[in-house]
Formats: structure tokens, sequence, C-alpha cells
């Protein structure tokens, strides 16, 4: 079922590819009206061609989604280009492996630059054109790596922690806005990420309890019914898109 979202219009950060891409293209399809942010300017480009060619509206900026300046400056354009800001998706973010004794100081800084100080900077930054409109949406991709722990991943454990409960946070502060907060944190999903990581996906995914790796495009149907009306009393909450491998009460 298609959800209209009325031609708003929705940031979705690293949307060049992978997870990104796919909730990018089905928000799209949805009737949002499409900011593709990546740091990868060529990712992002292809990316709205392949939203023009379903026939919806998009524009690709590069920006570092962790960079004040920059994402000040992206806003700005997305504004000019495609009016207020009504639904934000922070997806950007990078997940390392690394073992513990081997994180350096300036990597773990690193992890949570992008994937925690990135999305408060632009929850920031778009958070008033949502509040001005009385209705707003934010999304923050985290991972069921909070949820289980992850072997050799502290510092992207931290960082996706951190989000998770900055999202609870606003969600309480903003309640009464009409602006809702919430958190879907993908599982073992099919992705340019996890192809290059350093585990056999396919055996992993026997793990599993549904024995199959999820698609991007699983997660963007959980971001396009956060970003619907229909989830409009929902705040707070977190869509666990895993196959089954976590199952929780909260």
């Amino acid at each position: 079922m298609t959800r209209s979202l009325n031609g708003r219009t929705a940031v979705v950060t690293g949307a060049g590819s992978g997870i990104g891409r796919a909730i990018a293209l089905r928000l799209a399809e949805d009737t949002a009206k499409i900011a593709v942010w990546d740091i990868n300017g060529d990712g992002a480009a292809e990316t709205v061609k392949l939203i023009e060619a379903a026939g919806g509206t998009a524009i690709a900026i590069t920006a570092d989604c962790s960079d004040k300046a920059a994402i000040h400056a992206a806003a700005e354009e997305t504004r000019a280009k495609l009016g207020p800001i009504a639904i934000l998706v922070n997806n950007a973010g990078i997940a390392p492996f690394t073992p513990f004794m081997d994180i350096d100081d300036d990597l773990f800084d690193k992890v949570i630059h992008i994937n925690l100080r990135g999305p408060y900077l632009l929850t920031k930054e778009v958070l008033p054109d949502m509040l001005a409109a009385g209705w707003g949406r934010v999304i923050n991709i985290t991972s069921s790596s909070v949820q289980s722990g992850s072997f050799a991943q502290g510092h992207y454990v931290s960082s996706k922690g951190g989000l998770m409960g900055m999202t609870k946070a606003l969600a309480l502060e903003f309640a009464p806005s009409g602006v809702t907060f919430n958190m879907v944190p993908p599982g073992f999903i099919d992705t340019p990420m996890l192809r290059a990581a350093p585990i056999d996906a396919d055996a992993f995914a026997q793990t599993l309890p549904m024995k199959r790796i999820g698609k991007p495009e699983d997660i963007a149907a959980a971001c396009a019914y956060l970003a619907s009306e229909e989830a409009s009393y929902i705040t707070g909450q977190t869509i666990s898109t895993n196959g089954g491998r976590y199952m929780g009460s909260h």
C-alpha cells in the first residue's frame, strides 16, 4: 500500500547506495520530494536518476553529513529547491570492525563524530522546519548490534547506542509538537557495506531464524510506515527489521 506523503520534502543521508538509496526510492514512490545527501556525489546522482526514472522528484547534494557547515549549506539548498524539510532519515554512517584493544582514540572519535554527532547536527538543523509546520518525522537508522552486541565493533555499537538514547530523549521532549522520533535498526542486510565486511555473509545468514539476508527494501518499508500519517501516534519506538535475529520488548 502506497502511503501518500503529499509532496513533503524528505532528506535521506547516505542515500547514494545501499539502504539509504532504497529508503529514498521508497519515500519518492510515496510522493515525497527527496533530497539525496551523500559524501559520494556520483552515488547521489545515480539515486536521483533512479527516482526520476520512476516519475519522482529528487535532487542530489554532495555533503559530508557530519560537518556542521556542510549540513547547513545542504539544508539551505534543499529548502531553496524543494521547500521546508518535513522528514529526516539519518542513515549515513560507517561500520568498521576493529578489536577493542586495537581501536585508537582517533578512530573512536571518528566513528562517534560520523554516527552520533552527525545525526545530532542534522536534527538540530532541520527540526525548526518541522516545529514551524507542526508536523515532522525523524527516523534514525540505528543497528541491531545495539540490542545484541557485535564482535570487534565497540566503537560502532557505542555510537549507535548513543543514537538510540538520543532518539528516545527527543521523542519525549518533542512529543506534543507533532514531530516524531523513531528508530529502525537493520539486522543483516545485503548492502555494499556488508559485502565489504570481514564476515561470510551467506554463512551467517544461516544462523538467523529466517535463514536469509534482508534486503535494503525491507528497511525502506519500515521507514515508509514511520514517515506516514498512519504513524502519527508512534514515537520513541524501535521497529526491529532483522528476520528474527532479536526479539525484544523495548
